[in-house]
């Protein structure tokens, strides 16, 4: 068999699986919903049932893309809910296809924004470059150095992005030190943990945490920017340092110096106009981050504020149409059907209807916690983890209605706790890529941080509130 006949034997196996895939999760959608159909059920609750069963089958399968499954979401709701065709009571539809419009879709615009600009002016590069000169040649402080850099720069821009941008860098340094290396697993173990941990620390993080913040405030309850932080960042903190801790006594044993030698090569551009470009972006950095900080001051909303890096870095030039055109729509796509479908199960009253049934076991409200917090993680580690949360953070906000604020944080990072499989987040398959890994390595951190992030997130968020 020739390549290209072996190319098309595999495409042909993967459009079948696909079909397959989004057949059975129909079929099996629809079987859950004729099971829990009840006689009391409106046509816009049938639907919806139905509809959160079909979304959970597709994202966990696969079949088509998380962001085509959010597209399919809102077209649904719009035609199943407001067709007087198809709805015995047809209901106004205006709300679920506004999503994209929502505030937490412009925060985390923002946020791509301001990645996209380090990104362009490599002063993402200059900042890694200063890191890897401060933390040294020791291995152990290298491995510190890097995670630390990536915890803080997943907390702005895209953990997908930075896990990128790192790898890429030291690329020419893991190829030297060869894949029996423990430093070489060490680092890329450590970066994307770090990476998935350091997305937790704010609201534009991780698109879980938008949502987690999307949810509330449709709850009437306002998280601010350095409100989220004060929850987020502790955690982050300290499963990066567990794990970099574990890392270090696993497969750091010799503390020989290593070359950084690789740095010669990777050059940061330094013309007149690179450098005045940079210093915008910076200046547009501060400025936000500290806007950001200080909206009990000035009164301006977190998502208002994202006027100023989406306004000031394409009027300067810093941004231009092509760099527009790559940012990561397909995101804002899956947060928008992400947010409609919680608001569908919300509006046709099937949260509060399940809640109920649940209210009257009379279960603990912190066995309950407990529970989604750590049925998320298990579910971030096999779908998507906005997709998790997308269902997670409604159902346990209307079964534990007099603790929304702690049930909604608890589950948007434990969203993020999710680390076990090279398919569990973007920088987990960055890293797998490589070929210095196999898959039974990321078995430490995905032990480690799948059992002790959502007990600590749930310690930290119950002490703070």
């Amino acid at each position: 068999m020739n390549n290209m006949e072996e190319k098309n034997t595999i495409g042909h196996w993967y459009r079948f699986k696909s079909v397959y895939m989004f057949m059975l999760s129909f079929v099996t959608a629809l079987s859950l919903t004729i099971i829990l159909k009840e006689p009391g059920f409106t046509d816009s609750q049938i639907y919806v049932i139905f509809l959160l069963f079909f979304s959970i089958g597709l994202w966990l399968s696969e079949a088509i893309p998380a962001f085509a499954v959010s597209l399919f979401i809102i077209a649904y709701l719009v035609f199943a809910l407001g067709n007087s065709y198809f709805n015995s009571a047809p209901e106004n539809i205006e709300k679920y296809g506004q999503t994209f419009s929502s505030s937490m879709i412009w925060l985390l615009l923002g946020g791509f924004f301001l990645a996209a600009a380090m990104t362009k002016t490599k002063l993402d590069q200059a900042l890694f470059k200063y890191t890897l000169k401060l933390s040294g040649t020791n291995p152990r402080h290298l491995l510190i150095g890097l995670m630390g850099t990536t915890m803080i720069a997943s907390m702005l821009m895209s953990n997908t992005a930075t896990t990128s941008m790192i790898i890429a860098a030291i690329l020419p340094l893991l190829t030297a030190l060869g894949k029996k290396s423990g430093i070489a697993k060490a680092l890329l173990l450590g970066i994307p943990l770090a990476a998935a941990t350091g997305g937790i620390g704010t609201i534009i993080g991780t698109p879980p945490n938008a949502i987690g913040a999307g949810a509330l405030k449709s709850a009437g309850i306002i998280i601010e920017f350095i409100d989220w932080m004060k929850f987020g960042i502790p955690v982050s903190f300290a499963l990066t340092a567990i794990g970099c801790i574990a890392l270090i006594s696993i497969y750091i044993k010799d503390t020989t110096p290593i070359s950084l030698d690789f740095l010669e090569d990777n050059k940061v551009g330094s013309n007149e106009e690179s450098m005045l470009k940079r210093k915008i972006v910076t200046a547009v950095i501060f400025v936000t981050v500290g806007l950001w900080l200080t909206t009990s001051l000035h009164g301006l909303t977190v998502a208002s504020i994202c006027a100023v890096p989406l306004v000031i870095l394409t009027v300067t030039g810093v941004l231009d149409g092509k760099d527009i055109q790559g940012l990561p729509w397909d995101t804002l796509l899956l947060v928008a059907g992400g947010l409609s479908l919680g608001l569908a199960l919300e509006q046709t009253g099937l949260l509060n209807h399940y809640a109920q049934m649940l209210i009257s076991l009379n279960l603990n409200s912190m066995v309950l916690i407990f529970v989604f917090a750590y049925l998320t993680m298990l579910f971030s580690n096999i779908m998507s983890n906005t997709a998790a949360s997308t269902v997670m953070i409604p159902m346990g906000m209307a079964i534990l209605p007099d603790m929304k604020l702690e049930v909604a944080m608890v589950i948007a990072i434990s969203a993020s706790t999710a680390m076990f499989l090279p398919v569990s987040t973007p920088p987990n398959a960055i890293a797998f890529s490589t070929g210095l890994l196999e898959q039974k390595d990321f078995r430490l951190g995905g032990i480690l941080v799948g059992l002790l992030g959502p007990l600590l997130a749930i310690i930290w968020v119950m002490l703070v509130s």
